[in-house]
Order: structure tokens, then sequence, then C-alpha cells
């Protein structure tokens, strides 16, 4: 394995830190647009307000299906 001098080190260290910067840049890029609720919710509205409808629905029913419950035993 050659032996490398100080200079191409401090050039790869340099190299290294400028990969790093836009890596980190473009991580926190994408970690905001993944967060940004609103936005997922606007790009997939239709299936956002089917998922509502449902959850409603199984919620209604459950509450429903509870005082039934109550009803029958009172």
């Amino acid at each position: 394995m050659p032996l490398r001098s100080s200079q191409e080190i401090r050039r790869s260290v340099e190299a290294t830190r400028e990969e790093l910067a836009y890596s980190v840049n473009d991580l926190r890029s994408k970690v905001v647009e993944l967060s940004d609720w609103r936005h997922q919710l606007v790009s997939s509205k239709k299936s956002a307000l089917i998922g509502a409808a449902v959850a409603g629905f199984v919620v209604g029913g459950g509450v429903a299906a509870t005082f039934g419950l109550f009803r029958k035993k009172g």
C-alpha cells in the first residue's frame, strides 16, 4: 500500500468534508419534505379522505356496538 503525502491526505479530507456537507443538506431537505404532513395530505387528498371515512365508520360502528351491548344488559 503506497503512502500518501500530507497534501494528498489534506485534499482527501477536504473533499470528504465537501461531500459530507452536500449529503447533510440533501438529507435535511428530504427530511423537511417528508415530515411536512400538510404537503403529504394535499398530495394524497383522495386517499386521506377514504382513510378518514373508513376510520369514522369503524369508530362509529364500535361506539354503536358498545352502546347496543349496554342497552341489552340494562
